[in-house]
């Protein structure tokens, strides 16, 4: 087991560098159990949970994005969650700040922050900075939006593959917005978004930090997705998908194009079998989980820990390093 977590705030004033403010990370793929890790280990520690799973930011999407129930968050105060409508995207920058001044807040009342998610980007911005990158292109944005629109944005997502694998890894196949990006980028420079971010390698950490991560064996993780998602269609994610549609947010770009809403989508709008679209949402889901364990498996930061036995482990370690509470 890694248990790494970088230097102590302690040690940092000792060496005559600025105490930075302790910052606890629960990180893992989909369907991994984040949420219910942190709800074990939250109430003893004197803990708040940020969110950064970039779904539940969003209104109206709630079983589909395995929003924390009402007792959780009665329980545990919770933030960045229901903070905007589907089709008024938050983008990093975005998330960047208010995911800071969240953090700051937890901390100014005394209280622990815990940061859960399973966005890698997002995660990795709020602890490491953001790389700005060139300027964007109108000209550029609008002739990829004409090619999305007359080939489909997963032609796109090939084309990124060709000319940066590491960046089309990472990034959702209809994820318009980033692939956009990383191809702008690199029209705009010659050089990948990946080497761009190599350089800039997020050096600049804000926070001391300590990341655990949430381990599931392969082969479980998978059964865990399909169940969750048998239980998100009995729960009534249908009728939620079709309340989105009927509110006006079915656009290719509004945030029913993300997993479970776009197939369950396709379906409402009569293009596929409810069976058909339950199979997809679940080979997707299975799909994300491993794109976001292997970005998670190549960050050395990470401690991980079993989900099922690992909480108490995780207790100890954020008490460790936290410290007393007066030391926050």
């Amino acid at each position: 087991m890694r248990t790494s977590a970088g230097p102590t705030s302690s040690i940092a004033a000792e060496a005559g560098g600025a105490a930075k403010l302790r910052v606890g990370f629960i990180v893992g793929p989909t369907g991994s159990g984040k949420s219910a890790f942190a709800m074990e280990i939250a109430p003893p520690l004197g803990a708040e949970i940020v969110n950064a799973d970039s779904r539940q930011f969003y209104r109206g999407m709630d079983l589909g994005t395995a929003k924390p129930s009402e007792d959780d968050r009665r329980r545990v105060p919770h933030h960045l969650i229901d903070v905007r409508d589907a089709d008024d995207p938050l983008d990093v920058a975005d998330f960047a700040a208010m995911a800071h001044a969240a953090i700051a807040d937890v901390a100014r009342r005394g209280a622990r922050p815990i940061v859960v998610g399973g966005s890698g980007l997002y995660l990795r911005v709020l602890r490491n900075g953001i790389f700005k990158g060139p300027a964007a292109s109108m000209d550029i944005r609008r002739k990829y939006a004409k090619i999305a629109d007359e080939l489909g944005v997963a032609y796109l997502h090939d084309h990124l593959r060709e000319i940066d694998p590491e960046a089309a890894a990472r990034i959702g196949v209809n994820d318009l917005f980033r692939i956009t990006r990383a191809l702008e980028v690199f029209e705009l420079t010659g050089e990948t978004i990946t080497a761009h971010h190599g350089r800039h390698r997020f050096a600049d950490t804000e926070y001391d930090a300590l990341t655990v991560g949430v381990e599931v064996e392969r082969k479980r993780l998978y059964e865990s997705i399909d169940a969750r998602f048998d239980a998100m269609i009995a729960a009534g994610l249908i009728e939620e998908v079709r309340r989105l549609m009927e509110a006006g947010q079915a656009s290719e770009r509004s945030r029913l194009s993300t997993i479970g809403y776009r197939q369950m989508a396709a379906y409402l709008r009569g293009e596929i079998a409810l069976a058909e679209a339950i199979a997809l949402a679940k080979r997707d889901s299975r799909r994300l989980a491993k794109r976001q364990l292997t970005w998670f498996r190549a960050q050395p930061e990470i401690v991980w820990l079993d989900a099922r036995r690992g909480s108490q482990d995780a207790l100890a370690l954020f008490e460790n390093f936290f410290g007393e509470r007066g030391e926050l």
